[in-house]
């Protein structure tokens, strides 16, 4: 039998077109307890690498016959050792080219929707991170929005629609991952806006985004008046684009709603969390079609690849936000946070310009899931 490669976007498409699949994970238990790839209809076994180093024999009746197999490791050798022995023993297995390495890295590219005046919307899915970054399109020139450190992806993708990009915004600054932002700038000649309470310690020169901006892409109109919105980071700010998309950072999701306390001020930024959520946001259009930073489950993607739901589905289905007592509410969003990013004081560092990780350091500081939310 053949050993074939699969790309982390076969399967990303996998995943969007909930296809089946079977995995085999050779990691450590740990590793993969603590992260995998996720698809609805997906199968897994894991068995450390080193437990097959005397042959494969042992998991040949746990292997499917009927479904597609792919082999999964951190960077790819060892999948590709055990897919060799698989094959040799009558089965026909891939292995995933780059490991979890280049699977915490692939962004694919969806289309959200159209604007008014001509233009659209793309959101870059992080498939194995679960990072949402934004580009909007206006005739010839584009906005980027919570860019990742992949900073040729958005790049390459501009020159490849034919728009030049003229804006980049971070919603906040970023504790779970590494902003591209300010290299994007650098290298297209951009503006690279940050929100001002957000960078008080940064290192390097920014357009301050505050209340009250408005941005304009092309012919579209990015409207940053009246969406200070403080609680996942005292600087967080939201963005009204087109008065058709509330891209809401890292303040709500789909499925949950962001947590205060990845600078150490749970206590202190619920309150604004809770206002932002239950007042300033309910002043918005239940029209708005919310695209938020992150996603957490793999549930949450929509049949197209996209990460969104209108604003009044949310305050009606989400959780977080029908919480009336203040002070369950409090409760909920100080005791039912997840763990801590890892190495989310680095990041929070490197966004702020104080430390230059090389790019292995980086991916390392990455590892493993997003834990923007609350549960």
């Amino acid at each position: 039998m053949t050993v074939t490669v699969m790309t982390a976007r076969e399967v990303t498409k996998k995943i969007f077109n909930k296809e089946e699949l079977f995995i085999l994970d050779v990691r450590n238990e740990s590793d993969f307890q603590d992260w995998k790839i996720e698809g609805e209809n997906f199968d897994y076994l894991n068995v450390p690498y080193f437990e097959l180093l005397d042959g494969v024999e042992g998991i040949l009746d746990k292997i499917p016959a009927d479904k597609k197999i792919l082999v999964v490791c951190a960077k790819e050798g060892s999948s590709i050792m055990v897919a060799e022995m698989l094959s040799e023993a009558g089965l026909t297995i891939s292995y995933l080219e780059g490991g979890m390495k280049t699977w915490s890295e692939y962004l694919e590219p969806v289309k959200v929707g159209d604007l008014n005046d001509g233009g659209e919307i793309y959101q870059f899915v992080r498939i194995g991170k679960g990072c949402l970054s934004y580009m909007v399109v206006s005739n010839g020139e584009a906005a980027l929005i919570d860019a990742t450190r992949m900073t040729k992806t958005y790049i390459h993708f501009a020159e490849s629609i034919g728009v030049k990009i003229k804006h980049v915004f971070d919603t906040h600054l970023h504790a779970d991952h590494i902003s591209g932002g300010r290299i994007i700038a650098e290298k297209t000649g951009a503006q690279y806006w940050l929100p001002p309470k957000d960078a008080a310690e940064v290192t390097f020169e920014y357009q301050p985004l505050q209340d009250g901006n408005d941005v304009t892409i092309g012919k579209t109109k990015i409207n940053i008046h009246a969406l200070y919105s403080p609680g996942h980071t005292i600087g967080s700010t939201s963005f009204v684009v087109d008065k058709k998309y509330l891209l809401s950072g890292d303040i709500l999701f789909i499925d949950s709603i962001g947590r205060p306390d990845l600078a150490g001020k749970a206590e202190d930024w619920v309150g604004d969390l809770r206002e932002t959520l239950y007042k300033r946001y309910r002043e918005l259009s239940e029209e708005l079609l919310v695209l938020p930073a992150h996603f957490m489950i793999i549930d949450e993607l929509n049949k197209d690849g996209t990460v969104a739901e209108k604003l009044g589905t949310l305050f009606t289905k989400n959780h977080g936000l029908n919480i009336d007592d203040e002070v369950e509410f409090r409760k909920l969003v100080t005791e039912n946070l997840p763990p801590q990013p890892n190495a989310y004081q680095e990041i929070r560092e490197t966004n702020m310009g104080k430390i230059n990780p090389d790019l292995d350091q980086q991916r390392e500081m990455e590892i493993g899931p997003n834990r923007c939310a609350v549960r």
